[in-house]
């Protein structure tokens, strides 16, 4: 019988760091680095500047949007049923493919007060109103209630949300700019037409180049799909197989980045609801299970690799701040580092204010 090799946490961890540009920033498009981190957490409208700062050489905001005002990138609700920033191209081949999650979702969550309806009906509604005119939720729920007026309009409007691929158009996400989130739909949108049942095959390898290797519940938990145990055999013969230090198999894709556990990991700041983050659903690979609800909502402090405190920023104009919030003491040489790319960061959020300040807590 053939041994399988044992993966420790901490190459694990710098396998996660690599793949996700976390190591060395990358010199890519903007373009590129959307496709590679199979899209990037939205939910926070300008989390994905950050983020790209984070792993790239040399963004500049202007980048990404030019790409969404060129209809290049869009907002959509993809993995997990969040919003996700992707290629145009990704948006088309991926909303099919978790399309089954989201419908699934929709049922959890506001079932009981669609119960009767010809969802399909909503649906066909929505889109004509969206494709019409842009609009926000709120707005797109109200000319629905005119149609079903003994319906929660809140639940109409999400009907609509998780079965139409409903985009945010600009200026929501725009660097500068920003505003409520209004939808159309996709293919309204970019001209195209969404791929239609689309197998999860492709998705997955994708995965596994971005976050690899992870375990079937790995997969299913940064989808948001279930029952992809039997898509990994299928996938198995193009796959290679290791094990963690508690004996369960992580798939991976053959040309896998896998540094050595001791290469060294700068400090990275991560901005809210980073998908290196949240894309594992044994997440000890970045993240002690104690500081998970001290994240999230404030952006990571990567230090060694791993979060060892969370961050934010304080705008008050022509002055900015940068309060990092530590979980526990730094070495002086890692303090130095910190700090360094703490001037990076600020220097890349506000380029023009005229005073910026770092301000360390503790616990």
């Amino acid at each position: 019988m053939t041994k399988v090799e044992i993966v420790s946490r901490r190459a694990l961890n710098r396998a996660l760091l690599a793949r996700q540009l976390l190591l060395q920033r990358a010199q890519i498009s903007a373009a590129h680095a959307l496709e590679h981190l199979v899209g990037m957490q939205a939910q926070a409208p300008l989390a994905p500047y950050v983020g790209l700062w984070t792993r790239l050489e040399g963004f500049a905001p202007d980048e990404l949007v030019t790409l969404i005002n060129d209809r290049a990138a869009v907002r959509i609700a993809l993995m997990r049923s969040t919003i996700h920033l992707v290629t145009a191209a990704d948006c088309l081949a991926l909303r099919g493919v978790v399309q089954p999650a989201l419908t699934r979702q929709l049922g959890g969550t506001f079932g009981g007060r669609l119960a009767g309806l010809d969802l399909t009906e909503v649906a066909v509604a929505g889109r004509r109103r969206v494709e019409e005119q842009a609009s926000t939720l709120h707005v797109l729920g109200r000319s629905l209630g005119e149609l079903w007026p003994d319906r929660d309009p809140d639940a109409l409007a999400n009907a609509v949300r998780n079965l139409v691929p409903l985009v945010q158009v600009p200026p929501r996400g725009i660097w500068g700019s920003g505003g409520v989130a209004r939808h159309t739909s996709a293919e309204k949108w970019i001209g195209r037409g969404i791929a239609q049942n689309p197998a999860p095959h492709s998705m997955v390898l994708r995965y596994l180049t971005a976050f690899g290797p992870a375990t079937v519940a790995d997969v299913q938990t940064w989808s948001g799909l279930s029952g992809l145990a039997a898509v990994m055999q299928q996938l198995s013969p193009r796959l290679r197989t290791f094990h963690d230090e508690h004996g369960r198999t992580l798939f991976d894709v053959t040309e896998g980045l896998l540094p050595d556990a001791e290469t060294q990991a700068p400090p990275r700041f991560l901005p809210e609801y980073d998908n290196a983050l949240v894309a594992h659903s044994d997440r000890t690979r970045i993240i002690d299970p104690a500081y998970r609800t001290r994240v999230f909502t404030r952006g990571a402090l990567l230090v060694d690799g791993f979060v060892l405190g969370a961050w934010k920023l304080a705008r008050k104009p022509p002055s900015i701040t940068l309060t990092i919030e530590l979980f526990g003491r730094l070495p002086n040489h890692e303090r130095r580092a910190v700090s360094d790319e703490a001037e990076r960061l600020l220097a890349f959020a506000a380029p023009d204010a005229t005073q910026r300040d770092i301000r360390f807590m503790h616990d």
